[in-house]
């Protein structure tokens, strides 16, 4: 019994403002709806009122039996469809759209409708109801009108003349079909994000449970933008679709030919800035180790490169040459699941600000950002000036390779040995620290104090009025400087102003602080969720995050995408997602522990004693009457020629039995053309070792030795078997001589999977512990 298509509308107004609290296009209902919707999916059977199976009541099985499913009865009696939609309609207008539920929380009488609801069925904020307290003992639930105030004595409620003025929703409860495709049009030209797929993807699944054909679907960008389309056409066509649980074909088409050709245009204009012309920017690209890169930048530009491979073991540095002193920045990202952006000045990992022409970023092997990085994105900024300049030129390098660390013992050195280099009759400036012969050391002096002078913080030598001189400067509130005013303007809005978050509330105290926060705990920052393989935001709160999040490692966005359930393909279990590496390794120790299967003795045979189940169990044939059952070592069908039902304890009979078997399969054979039992007339002719029968007197000598070991539950027997068991024995000796898997699994895995060798390896892979 399934669920039917529930009759039922209702009509209510709208609920107040803390609706606008809802997404995409869910509603909140009463309680009564609920209770409504219920019986309105009632699921009535014919003939009696309740299944009455005949059942032994004292036969505990078949008691249980009845008893689970009169409970499984009891709960199909009351059960919604999913997902549960909505038809709303605005009679004051006419406007209709779909809808999925929140949830059955809202007030009675009332529906709250989301911000999207509101626009799509033409709802204004001075048509929601406005309710007073209507007197004691009126259980009418009307409206109230406003109440005037300006006449204290004569207050009078008019009821009918809101009820007339307000919006009332009618709701039909409505199932629609699995949507396959969708056609969307942008309302705007240039709509170009760099995946669409994630986008849609998001945003869809996690606000939107219907579409309606002909409305506005707004979807947020990764970088807080907004793209509006118009929903143009839909498989199956209808009104409307339900997009849960299906693969949904999404095509996004111009609204027409002018928008298309604006477009092209806007894609071509950005294509054309980026050609490396003599007025635009390089194109950027792959680095290579072994070459330089080098090209042109333009004011307010980036250039993007990325680095693929580099010898992970060893410290890489990069390096960046500008001409004539020319200000580039450089920055640095390592692309990996929790780091997905592009490095720009506001959200980088590796950065330097620094005002030299020449600029380097070591990177030690150790770094933890590198973990799990699947390449490095480099990228080249040139800040504005008021200057105006033309394009930068610059020059880029990668080494790879152990790099000596700054402030080393090594510069000690040398700086001790450029002290020895000066001999005896030579001496130090005390203005320009230069290192002149004793005899001119006064000439020298009065020439340098009258032309240079020496910075007292940095012992930096000027030229008395020059250029450098008089913009240098040192930050009071580190250890920065430099000559130029305009060095000075980018080092004060880099460090000394602060900049908010665009993504959260928080206020970084300069640019640094604000790109290392943007690139760890904001919120806002883009991730590929392990669980939905999406780039979506890693969301969570900066400021108070989860202790869950902190022990796990994950983020708030993977701890409620994780919570989500599904089947664990191997034991059938439901497992959350965030659990299911977990519970894996949980099934590998497992594996480790078993113990190989008996497999059945006769060597022609390929089945174990107890039979094995698909899912791993050793023992699923016991169920079914197949079991270790004899004291010969034997399964259930190949002993089961031998099986008579007498009283034999000292077991002189079975012994007989095994005799007799073994010389009728030397002297008359089996007869299958597929037998290659050893011990069989039809084998032995089939391979040409023996034509003739032989007679009991010549077979006897043959037999003897089996028998001999016939008490011994590791010798071998040689009976003749089936086609499909005989294939599958020889099929499990090739996968043991793999000497990967013991033999007595390799049988178990064919057994299980029925001869497929295929399957037989899965099999293998999930259940079996490999040799050690």
């Amino acid at each position: 019994m399934a669920a039917t298509n529930p009759v039922w509308s209702n009509t209510y107004a709208v609920a107040p403002r803390s609706s606008k609290l809802l997404p995409g296009d869910k509603i909140l209902l009463p309680q009564s709806a609920l209770e409504q919707l219920l019986a309105a999916c009632t699921v009535t059977t014919t003939g009696t009122s309740r299944p009455n199976h005949a059942f032994d009541p004292f036969n505990p099985y078949s008691l249980a039996a009845a008893r689970a499913e009169q409970s499984q009865w009891r709960d199909t009696q009351q059960q919604l469809p999913h997902p549960l939609t909505f038809r709303l309609v605005n009679a004051k207008n006419g406007n209709v759209v779909h809808a999925g539920i929140r949830e059955f929380s809202a007030d009675e009488g009332e529906v709250g409708l989301s911000p999207f609801l509101m626009e799509a069925l033409g709802v204004k904020e001075t048509e929601r109801v406005v309710k007073l307290e209507t007197p004691q003992g009126d259980n009418t639930g009307s409206p109230a009108a406003p109440i005037d105030l300006t006449d204290a004595q004569d207050q009078v409620v008019d009821l009918t003349k809101d009820e007339d003025e307000t919006t009332r929703i009618t709701v039909h409860a409505k199932q629609l079909p699995k949507g396959t495709y969708v056609r969307l049009r942008p309302l705007e030209a240039g709509y170009n994000p760099d995946d669409w797929k994630s986008l849609l993807e998001r945003h869809l699944r996690e606000n939107f449970t219907t579409l309606t054909n002909g409305e506005m679907l707004t979807v947020k960008g990764p970088k807080s933008e907004e793209f509006r389309f118009l929903i143009d056409k839909f498989l199956p066509e209808g009104d409307g679709i339900c997009v849960v649980d299906t693969d949904l074909e999404v095509d996004i088409e111009a609204l027409n030919e002018e928008q298309a050709r604006e477009t092209l245009k806007q894609i071509m204009s950005k294509a054309q800035k980026a050609t490396g012309t003599t007025d635009g920017s390089s194109i950027g690209g792959d680095l290579n180790i072994w070459k330089p890169s080098s090209g042109q930048i333009a004011e307010g530009d980036y250039v993007d490169y990325q680095l693929s491979s580099w010898d992970r073991a060893q410290s890489i540095e990069f390096s960046l040459q500008c001409d004539d002193g020319e200000d580039v920045d450089l920055f640095i990202n390592p692309f990996s699941s929790h780091q997905r952006a592009k490095p720009r000045e506001d959200e980088h990992v590796f950065g330097d600000f620094s005002n030299n022409a020449s600029k380097k970023i070591l990177i030690q092997p150790t770094n933890i950002e590198l973990e799990g990085a699947e390449s490095l994105l480099v990228s080249l900024h040139a800040p504005k000036s008021d200057a105006g300049k033309g394009p930068r030129k610059y020059v880029l390098s990668v080494k790879s390779g152990s790099m000596p660390a700054a402030g080393s013992s090594n510069n000690a050195v040398a700086v001790d040995e450029d002290t020895a280099m000066h001999g005896p009759d030579e001496e130090q400036c005390k203005n320009c620290h230069q290192w002149v012969p004793k005899r001119t050391m006064m000439l020298h002096e009065n020439f340098c104090l009258r032309n240079n002078i020496l910075c007292p913080h940095c012992e930096g030598v000027f030229k008395k009025n020059s250029q450098e001189w008089e913009h240098h400067w040192h930050c009071p509130y580190d250890s920065e400087f430099g000559n130029t005013s305009a060095s000075k303007i980018k080092h004060d809005d880099v460090s000394h102003n602060a900049r908010p978050c665009p993504n959260c509330a928080y206020e970084a105290a300069n640019l640094k602080d604000l790109a290392a926060h943007r690139t760890s705990i904001c919120p806002g920052k883009i991730i590929l969720c392990q669980f939905c393989h999406l780039e979506v935001p890693q969301e969570g709160d900066p400021f108070d995050p989860s202790p869950e999040a902190l022990i796990s490692g994950l983020t708030a966005h993977e701890l409620a995408d994780g919570a989500r359930t599904t089947e664990c393909h191997l034991c059938s279990k439901i497992i959350r997602l965030r659990d299911m590496a977990t519970h894996l390794k949980h099934h590998e120790l497992e594996k480790s522990g078993r113990s190989r299967p008996a497999i059945c003795r006769n060597v022609n045979c390929g089945r174990t004693l107890e039979g094995v189940g698909k899912n791993g169990e050793v023992g699923a044939g016991v169920r079914m009457g197949q079991g270790p059952g004899n004291d010969l070592g034997l399964c259930s069908i190949c002993f089961g020629p031998l099986y008579v039902s007498m009283h034999d304890p000292e077991g002189k009979a079975m012994k007989r039995r095994v005799e007799r078997r073994y010389l009728s399969q030397l002297i008359q054979g089996c007869g299958k053309a597929w037998c290659t039992n050893l011990y069989c007339k039809t084998a032995k002719a089939k391979t040409g070792k023996g034509t003739a029968a032989p007679s009991t007197k010549e077979a006897l000598p043959l037999v003897q030795p089996l028998m001999a070991t016939l008490s011994d539950r590791q010798a071998e027997m040689y009976f003749c078997t089936d086609e499909g068991s005989q294939k599958r024995r020889k099929l499990a000796e090739l996968l043991a001589a793999e000497k990967v898997y013991d033999l007595e699994w390799c049988v178990a895995a064919l057994e299980a999977e029925a001869g497929n060798l295929d399957g037989a390896r899965q099999w293998l892979q999930n259940w079996a512990p490999k040799m050690k």
